[in-house]
């Protein structure tokens, strides 16, 4: 199981549907990324697990509304990686050397698109 991450313009756009042949209005993927469940309890441990896996619980709708959260639980990440790295799987299927990419890289995209909408696939 894998947590599913995307942020779209809020923008919609017309497309063209070439199984229906019709135009329809959509909204542009501007991000999307993906990690295993198996990081959820190192997340929870960060501060950072509701920002990232169930941001409606905390009312994040946009990009804009966890970049603080998941800003301070990443600077966590880096400080303590001995303390995160407890909490890797023991599987090897969720490392903390896999999570602290991850979590920069979407970190980046909500800059860079703060009023994105969050999209979450759990």
């Amino acid at each position: 199981m894998s947590l599913d991450v995307s942020l779209y313009s809020v923008e919609k756009k017309t497309v063209m549907c070439y199984s229906c042949m019709h135009e329809h209005e959509e909204q542009e993927l501007l991000y999307d990324s993906n990690i295993t469940h198996n990081l959820n309890e190192m997340a929870d441990k960060a501060g950072i697990y509701k920002a990232l896996w169930r941001p409606e619980e905390i009312g994040a709708k946009y990009a804009k509304d966890i970049i603080e959260i998941v800003e301070k639980g990443l600077a966590d990440l880096k400080a303590r990686p001995e303390y995160f790295e407890q909490f890797n799987s023991p599987n090897g299927w969720g490392m903390y050397h896999h999570f602290v990419p991850f979590v920069e890289d979407y970190l980046n995209a909500c800059k860079e698109y703060p009023d994105a909408e969050i999209h979450i696939s759990r």
